[in-house]
């Protein structure tokens, strides 16, 4: 059997929901705990596949882990390994970034390269080349990174090329227990990495500047336990109000700070949305049209790469003639030929959509091949005039917690449900 999302669409969505805790925030927080033989306590876990999929990683290295509700509890008290068997670390791309703490804590790390979402090439040569600098021997053999710190890792001054948010998280991680100051410039200032920062600064790191370009890490050897909260996420949050804007609707998304949107508050101003927002409140509501505009992803405050695919579904309802500009990821519009099965007007020329405003989207079989890719085709279905089945449904479990639930609570008509392989290879997909 074969397993599809199906939406029969066309509902105005409206109502309020809840945001779940960040899924780029609690990924590297969890991994983090490896830094300390003592307990971590995380509060407002998201409950998905890629938090599962952690969990049995660290168990592998000896973490004890217990959850209850949405907090869960990791206690790395010996670590028992410092090999990430490819079986994990190939499904969820988040998983390479136990190299730093391993390093740090083992001495030495043997680590696959990462999997995940399959978007364009997306190397980690920027994480291997700061760990490098920081006094790790480094051999990619394999498929397999080799890393070895037998004398422990070095307080360094670490420029990089791009500011990345995997390589500095990684930079965080590592230079939180290692003596002396690391210095990071150009280094992400994504509230992801704020939070990883808060989190390493109360495991008793001295941790200034994180937020802006230059962040100055002063480590500590012994770090300790730690109880944090997960900050909302963005990237879902955004998910419901582009859904409310699409349909013609009016949806508030609660436990997120607007801050943590950057630019995209005023993109979706410039579509004509009528946007409100309070301390940890965010309302979209549509005026009666959308306008079409034109966007270029970038590093936060930017327009987030995540956010592209999700803007591209409601820009196909457009007045007028969009534009999108990948500049993060190659490769990354894959969505747009599902799109367009549904009726959506998309050409693409390199990293480039453009995309002509549609009346209407109609229902069809799409396939969504990444996490947002799936989202985007979800917040069409849902716009679409009849039904559409998405299959390859497990990517939105990996990265959205009760999305049907939530959709559901809004007026959309949303559900799980199984079919024969033989009807999936003749559905169209």
């Amino acid at each position: 059997m074969t397993e599809f999302i199906e939406i029969i669409g066309g509902n105005r969505l409206a109502g309020s929901v809840r945001a779940s805790g960040a899924k780029n925030a609690v990924l590297p927080c969890i991994i983090a705990s490896l830094l300390t033989p003592e307990k971590c306590t995380f509060k407002n876990v998201p409950a998905l596949e890629d938090v599962s999929v952690l969990i049995h990683l660290l168990q592998q290295f000896g973490g004890e882990v217990s959850s209850l509700s949405d907090t869960l509890s990791v206690q790395v008290e010996t670590l028992k390994a410092t090999e990430a068997s490819y079986s994990l670390v190939k499904a969820m791309r988040a998983s390479f970034w136990v190299l730093a703490p391993l390093l740090s804590r083992g001495g030495a790390a043997r680590v696959a390269l990462p999997g995940g979402d399959i978007i364009g090439a997306r190397p980690v040569d920027l994480h291997l080349k700061a760990l490098t600098l920081m006094g790790a021997d480094i051999t990619v053999k394999h498929g397999l990174v080799l890393a070895s710190a037998p004398s422990g890792l070095k307080a360094a001054e670490i420029a990089l090329p791009f500011p990345s948010v995997g390589a500095t998280q990684q930079v965080l991680m590592a230079a939180a227990r290692t003596l002396g100051r690391t210095i990071l410039k150009n280094a992400a200032k994504e509230p992801e990495v704020i939070a990883l920062a808060n989190m390493l600064s109360k495991m008793g790191a001295k941790i200034t500047g994180a937020g802006t370009p230059v962040i100055e890490i002063e480590g500590n050897e012994n770090l300790s336990g730690v109880e944090i909260e997960i900050i909302g996420d963005r990237i879902e949050a955004a998910t419901y109000l582009l859904a409310g804007l699409a349909t013609g609707g009016k949806v508030k998304v609660e436990g997120i700070n607007p801050d943590y949107f950057g630019i995209f508050l005023d993109i979706l101003r410039d579509m004509d949305a009528k946007v409100s927002t309070g301390q940890d409140w965010i309302e979209v509501a549509n005026s009666g049209k959308i306008k079409a505009v034109s966007v270029r992803t970038e590093p936060f405050p930017g327009f987030a790469t995540d956010l592209q695919a999700l803007i591209m579904a409601a820009l196909g309802l457009a007045e007028g003639e969009s534009l999108i500009e990948e500049t993060i990821f190659e490769g990354r519009f894959a969505h747009a030929a599902e799109l367009k099965r549904m009726g959506a007007d998309i050409s693409l020329s390199g990293n480039i959509a453009r995309i002509k405003g549609v009346k209407e989207y109609s229902g069809a079989p799409v396939e969504g091949n990444d996490i947002r890719a799936a989202a985007c085709l979800v917040i069409a279905a849902c716009a679409a005039k009849g039904v559409t089945k998405i299959y390859e449904p497990h990517h939105i479990r990996r990265g959205y917690s009760d999305l049907t639930t939530k959709l559901r609570n809004l007026g959309g008509n949303i559900g799980f449900k199984l079919v024969d392989e033989e009807d999936f290879l003749f559905a169209g997909c």
